[in-house]
C-alpha cells in the first residue's frame, strides 16, 4: 500500500506499508522478534515474549473494551398476538412466561438470571485470564461510565451458595441445561473466559452445553431470533453508552437487526425516549434508568469485565497515540500517523 501524498487527513511518515496475513500466533511473534513485523495483533499470553524483544513495546489502552453475557429467547413484545416473535419460548428457566414486571413468573426468571450472574467470579477471571489487564464489569454499554453514572452499590456480587439458593427458590433446586456460546469477534481470551463461565455455572448445578462456532454461523441465528441460550459477547468500548442501545429494541421497533435477546414493552419505550432526547443531562438521566432496569432484573448484557487493549510495537517504529481511533481498538489502526524509531 503506498502511501498518498498531501492526503486530506494526514500524509503518512512511510511510503509504503505492508500488510500480511498470518493466522499463527507463533508466526506472528517471530516475525515480530526477527523484526520482520512492526506490529501486529497478540493474544494476553504473549506479552511476556514481546516484553523481551530489545528495543520493543507495548501501547496499553485502559479499559478499551468490554464483554457482556447475553440471555436469549426473552422476546417479551406483543404476546398472545401476531406480533410474537416465534423465537420466544417460556420453556427455557431464565425466560419469563409472563411479560408483567410485578409477575410471580417474571420473578422467577428473574431470580434465574440473577443466580447465574451471581455464580461469577469476575475478579478471578480478570486475575487469571486477563493477567490484571482488566476490570470487573457491570453493564454492557457502561464501560467507562461505570464509575460516574451508576451507583456504588450497582455491583455484581460472586457468592456460588447464594446462586444456588435463587436456583432452588425460582424451582430449579437440582440446576437446568443451558447452551453457552462465545461470540469469537477478536477480543483477548473470549473463548477461555467463556469456558471458564461454564465451569462456574457446573458448581452450581447448572448443565452447560459449551458450543464453539464462528460467528459468522452464530450471528444469522441471533439476528432470526431462533437461537436460545447464552453468549459471551465481547466488542470495543461505547464512547456514550446509548451507542449500544438498540441491541434492546424490539424487532416490531427495530427491524430484522441483531439484537441481545430480549426484547420487552418497556425497553421499547425507554430507548425510544434515550434516542429522541437531545439535552445531554436528560440523555444521562434515561441511561441510568435503563441501567437500574437492566441491572435490577439481569435481562440481558450483563457486564462480565472491561479488558484493556494492548499493541506491540517493534523496535523499528514510534509508539503512536495520535490519529488512534478508539471507537473500536481490537484493530490497529492510525497507521498513518506511525513514525521511524529514532
Amino acid at each position: 500500500m503506498l502511501a498518498v501524498e498531501d492526503h486530506w487527513r494526514k500524509t503518512p511518515h512511510f511510503a509504503e506499508m505492508v500488510f500480511w496475513e498470518i493466522p499463527e500466533e507463533s508466526s506472528r511473534i517471530a516475525g515480530l522478534q526477527t523484526g520482520q513485523l512492526d506490529t501486529t495483533l497478540i493474544a494476553f499470553d504473549s506479552i511476556p515474549l514481546i516484553e523481551k524483544i530489545k528495543g520493543a513495546e507495548l501501547m496499553s489502552f485502559p479499559g478499551g473494551g468490554e464483554s457482556a453475557l447475553t440471555f436469549y429467547g426473552q422476546y417479551y413484545v406483543g404476546l398472545g398476538t401476531e406480533d410474537q416473535q416465534p423465537g420466544y419460548d417460556p420453556s427455557y428457566p431464565w425466560v419469563s412466561s409472563n411479560a408483567d414486571l410485578d409477575s410471580p413468573e417474571w420473578e422467577q426468571a428473574r431470580l434465574v438470571r440473577k443466580a447465574l450472574s451471581m455464580a461469577i467470579d469476575r475478579q478471578a477471571i480478570v486475575d487469571t485470564l486477563l493477567g490484571g489487564r482488566g476490570s470487573p464489569a457491570v453493564l454492557w454499554d457502561f464501560g467507562q461510565y461505570e464509575k460516574t453514572w451508576l451507583p456504588d452499590d450497582m455491583r455484581w456480587e460472586y457468592d456460588p451458595e447464594k446462586a444456588k439458593a435463587m436456583l432452588a427458590e425460582a424451582g430449579y433446586p437440582d440446576g437446568f441445561n443451558i447452551t453457552l456460546t462465545p461470540s469469537k469477534r477478536g477480543a483477548p481470551v473470549e473463548e477461555e473466559a467463556c469456558e471458564v463461565i461454564g465451569t462456574m455455572w457446573g458448581d452450581i448445578g447448572v448443565e452447560v452445553k459449551f458450543q464453539r462456532l464462528p460467528y459468522s454461523t452464530l450471528r444469522p441465528s441471533l439476528i432470526a431470533r431462533n437461537y436460545h441460550g447464552s453468549t459471551c459477547h465481547a466488542g470495543a468500548i461505547r464512547l456514550e453508552p446509548g451507542q449500544g442501545f438498540s441491541g434492546m429494541l424490539s424487532k416490531a421497533v427495530h427491524g430484522a437487526v441483531w439484537n441481545r435477546g430480549a426484547e420487552h414493552p418497556w425497553l421499547d419505550e425507554m430507548v425510544s425516549k434515550h434516542q429522541a432526547t437531545i439535552d445531554q443531562d436528560e440523555r444521562k438521566k434515561v441511561a441510568q434508568e435503563i441501567a437500574e432496569f437492566m441491572f435490577h432484573n439481569a435481562v440481558t448484557g450483563v457486564g462480565l469485565y472491561n479488558f484493556d487493549v494492548v499493541w506491540p510495537v517493534g523496535s523499528k517504529i514510534e509508539p503512536w497515540l495520535e490519529g488512534v481511533r478508539y471507537r473500536d481498538l481490537r484493530n490497529i489502526n492510525g497507521y498513518e500517523y506511525i513514525r521511524h524509531r529514532q
